[in-house]
This record gives structure tokens, C-alpha cells and sequence, in this order.
């Protein structure tokens, strides 16, 4: 006899539930915003909620129905509300986009890792070929796309490319220490060793970039020359006038 076919995390009912799913989801983030993703266990959510681990064991059967559980809520945060889309300017559809993603990642920084494990195990473990807040999420940015008049392909091009660029920004800039962390005390140690790579002629683009004076100092002007808000939107700019030229290439002459 085959095995029977488990039943998606969304679309089994629970009758007079003790708790909701969206009521585990909302506590398994505030755990992992706090104590990073691995400290969400079912017995942590049990214990916060005041219920036994079996009990949510019968609205989440599984480590990897949690996980996507949290994936499909924190996929929730990146949706534009229902009518704020814009609808025909796809610049502007995706720059909406792109600054809920990011705000989204910067509340929940332990997700640009959490997420890649959560879709991976709910996949392999059956739980959920995407729940519907990402489902959505997709719709909106196949939405935003839509006016470029680009073939299929191109547009979930388009889409990756901004999810990449977005989650790499929140990586390297929002989450990483930049230069103003170095204590003031440290600077000095921190010049004289600047100083004496940049002079050994091995960095002739640094040297030139950072002149003769004060290197440590000039780093760290060119460090705050843009706020990460600005670089965000001239990142995005770049990305977005780089779609434009494809749109406006596959446009027939007049």
C-alpha cells in the first residue's frame, strides 16, 4: 500500500484550537528576534505560550512545519498592503519592494540565514511548497514586473536580481560593522598600519584613492560620504536604470 500523502501545513483545520498557527509564528519570531533562530525550539514556543510541547505538536507537527510556519510569516512582512502597489510604473512597484524587504531584514537580521534553511527543510520535509503570504509575495513582484513588457524569463531575472541585490545590501552594510565602529582609541594603530601597506607601492588604486595625508582619515570621510539610506537608493537606482535599458532595447523602433 503507498504511504499517505501528508497534508499541507495549510490546509489542515484545527478544531477549537487552544492556540492559532499565526499565534506560534508570532512567538517563534520574538524568540529567534531575540535570541537568534536556533533558540525557536517547540518546546521554547511551548513554554512562552503556556502550553504543553504535544499540544502544538498538534497544529505543527514538525521542526520543518515551524520553519516554514516562520518563513510564511516573515514573507507577511515583505507584502505591500492590498491597493498601495503601484500598478503600470514598474520602477516604482519594485523600489516599493525593495524597501519592505529591507525593512523586513533589518527586523529580523537572523533571517537572511534562517530563511534559506526554513525553505530548504520545509521542502524536503514536505510542509509547504511555499505558504500563502509567499505565494503572494511572488504575485506582487510578478505584478511589479508585468509592465516591463520583458519575456517570462527576463522578469524572474529582474526579480531575483532584487531580492539579491536587497539581502546582500542588508548583509554587508546594515548588518556589518563599518569603519565608525573602530574605537577612537584604536585609530592610530589602525592608521600606521594603513600607512605602511599603502606605502609599499603593492596598492597603487588605494594610494591614489586615498592620497598622501591623513589615509585613515580619508577611508573614513569616504565611509560616511552617503548614508546607508542613500546607498540603498543609489544601489537601487543602478540596478533599476540597468532594467530600463532592457526594456527600452526590446522596444520596436519607430
Amino acid at each position: 500500500m503507498a504511504p499517505e500523502t501528508p497534508q499541507l501545513l495549510w490546509s489542515r483545520g484545527s478544531r477549537r484550537p487552544k492556540v492559532t498557527r499565526e499565534q506560534i509564528a508570532a512567538t517563534a519570531l520574538a524568540i529567534a528576534d531575540a535570541e537568534g533562530f536556533e533558540a525557536a525550539t517547540m518546546r521554547r514556543i511551548a513554554a512562552e505560550l503556556g502550553a504543553g510541547t504535544m499540544t502544538l505538536y498538534h497544529y505543527v507537527r514538525s521542526k520543518a512545519e515551524l520553519k516554514a510556519l516562520m518563513l510564511d510569516a516573515i514573507m507577511a512582512e515583505q507584502l505591500v498592503p492590498a491597493g498601495e502597489l503601484p500598478t503600470g510604473d514598474w520602477r516604482a512597484a519594485l523600489t516599493a519592494l525593495a524597501s519592505r524587504t529591507r525593512a523586513m531584514f533589518r527586523r529580523h537580521p537572523w533571517a537572511l540565514t534562517g530563511l534559506a534553511e526554513a525553505a530548504g527543510d520545509a521542502a524536503g520535509g514536505g510542509a509547504a511548497a511555499g505558504g500563502p503570504h509567499a505565494l503572494l509575495h511572488f504575485e506582487q513582484s510578478l505584478a511589479a514586473v508585468a509592465s516591463t513588457g520583458l519575456p517570462p524569463g527576463d522578469r524572474m531575472d529582474v526579480i531575483s536580481a532584487l531580492d539579491e541585490y536587497v539581502a546582500g545590501f542588508v548583509l554587508k552594510t546594515d548588518l556589518e560593522p563599518g569603519l565608525d565602529s573602530v574605537p577612537e582609541e584604536a585609530g592610530p594603530q589602525v592608521a600606521e598600519y594603513l600607512d605602511a601597506l599603502v606605502s609599499s607601492g603593492d596598492y597603487p588604486h588605494v594610494a591614489e584613492l586615498l592620497g598622501t595625508g591623513d589615509r585613515w582619515a580619508a577611508l573614513a570621510g569616504l565611509g560616511r560620504a552617503y548614508s546607508p539610506d542613500e546607498r540603498f537608493e543609489r544601489g537601487l537606482r543602478r540596478l533599476l536604470d540597468g532594467v530600463a535599458a532592457q526594456v527600452a532595447a526590446q522596444r520596436p523602433a519607430r
